[in-house]
Parts: structure tokens; sequence; C-alpha cells
């Protein structure tokens, strides 16, 4: 195994392990808006998930949701999202995940998302393909949206922003064969890398939300792009993600939409 993608592994998992233990105990939230909340397990992930990547490899850079950071001016650069799906966590629903990534010289490298309640591990690394746990996996074969299962989410700015996501779900839930917003972008995005969703879109995302997602649907055979399909920026905070045979039809809707 690629030795970046060993030690994201590792930490994914050991930090998984800490989250299950914690998943019924009581939590320190905090809130960092209206919906927008962290809890002290999402801190403690993080510094398990620094501290074995920093022993490992100090002098890369790296960046996590809830604050840890390095800085070095290293080509390599991880993006730590120590728990994806906090609100879910919080209310004891088991989805959510981890995910790390690495980027060299601002391209997605290798990624790992791990869901510890399925002890399911999504890898992947740049040109090598993508794997479930060890096994390769591909996009689905769905070449109609109206035959489709997609994925989204909505913002944190949902209460006070008219940019909500609203119009777009509807447009989708009226095309496809339905849409599942369960809670975590980088979920979708492995479930879509491994044909149990069909495609994606959301917008108000962070990079560590998409990151490691974004390589794992490519290295599976499917396509990532921006809303007007162009190449997908993690920066920018939007994806668009399929399986390919659908991606002008979802195109289409968010053309019509936006």
């Amino acid at each position: 195994m690629n030795k970046y993608l060993e030690i994201a592994e590792k930490a994914a998992r050991t930090s998984g392990d800490y989250l299950s233990k914690r998943f019924h105990d009581s939590l320190e939230i905090e809130k960092k808006g209206d919906i927008n909340l962290v809890t002290d397990a999402d801190r403690g992930s993080e510094k398990i998930i620094k501290n074995i990547i920093t022993n490992e490899f100090p002098d890369h850079r790296l960046l996590a949701e809830e604050g840890e950071k390095s800085v070095t001016d290293s080509e390599y650069f991880w993006l730590v999202d120590p728990l994806d799906g906090t609100t879910n966590y919080a209310h004891g629903f088991p989805v959510y995940c981890i995910s790390i990534a690495l980027l060299k010289k601002g391209r997605i490298i290798a990624g790992c998302i791990f869901n510890p309640n399925l002890d399911e591990c999504f890898t992947a690394i740049k040109g090598e393909g993508a794997c479930l746990n060890g096994r390769p996996i591909k996009v689905s074969n769905a070449v109609e949206l109206g035959e489709s299962l997609l994925a989204t989410g909505f913002p944190y700015d949902i209460r006070e922003s008219d940019d909500d996501n609203i119009r777009e779900f509807s447009a989708f839930a009226k095309s496809a064969r339905a849409v599942r917003r369960a809670g975590s972008a980088a979920l979708d995005l492995a479930y879509v890398a491994c044909g149990r969703f069909d495609g994606f879109w959301e917008f108000k995302l962070s990079a560590w939300d998409l990151a490691a997602g974004i390589l794992m649907v490519t290295e599976a055979g499917g396509t990532v792009t921006s809303f007007k399909g162009g190449n997908c920026d993690i920066f920018t905070g939007e994806a668009l993600a399929s399986n390919g045979r659908i991606h002008s039809q979802m195109l289409e809707i968010l053309s019509g939409v936006r």
C-alpha cells in the first residue's frame, strides 16, 4: 500500500475507534452557527489524526476543520475532516465518517474515508483506482436520471440565505427516482464511487468535505465538475459528482434552476 495512504487509513481507523467509543457518551456541544455544531469528540478525533500524520510526516502541511494546523512550505498538504456528520453524531444518528486527503502541489493524490459504524474504509490513490476495504470499486451503470438515486445536503446558512439548495432539491426530486439527504457529504461521495448513489450535488462545502471523495469518484470511473460543467475546485465548495452516464442530465437540471 502507498505509504501516504497507509498512514491516512491508520489515522482514520484510530480516530474512528475513538468516535465509536464516544458515540453514546455525554458530549460537550458548541455552536459555530445556528445549526452548525462542534463537539469535544470532533476535537479529540482531530488531535488523534494530527498526531499520527505529523509524527510520520513532520514537514507536511496540515489543515483540519476544527482548527488544527501545521504551517510549513511543504508541497504536501493534508486536509482533514475529523467528524463529517457532527449533527448526526450529536443526535445519536449513526451516519458519520472521517475524511482525510493528501494534496501534492495542489493536486489530490490520496484519500481515505472511514465509516466506523459499518467498518467500511474507502481509499483511493491518484491513477491507481479506488477501493472499499481493499477491494476495487466502480461507479454505477445507471443511464437515466429518472432511474437514479441521488444525494445532496443543505448549507449551514439555510435560515439566512436564499441560496439554500431548496429549488435544486425540488427539481431533482421530481426528476430522479429519489434523493437522499443523509448528512455527510464525504460519505455521499464515497457512495457515488461504489455505486450506491448515482449522483451527488452540493455547494457551500469546505475543502476537507470534498477532497477525498472527489478523488474516489474519479478513480472509480465517475465524473466530477462544477455546476456549469467546468473543473471542480474544492476550495469553491461546489461539486457535481456522478457515474458520468447521467452527468449531462444533472447539469441540465442545475442549469434550468440556477
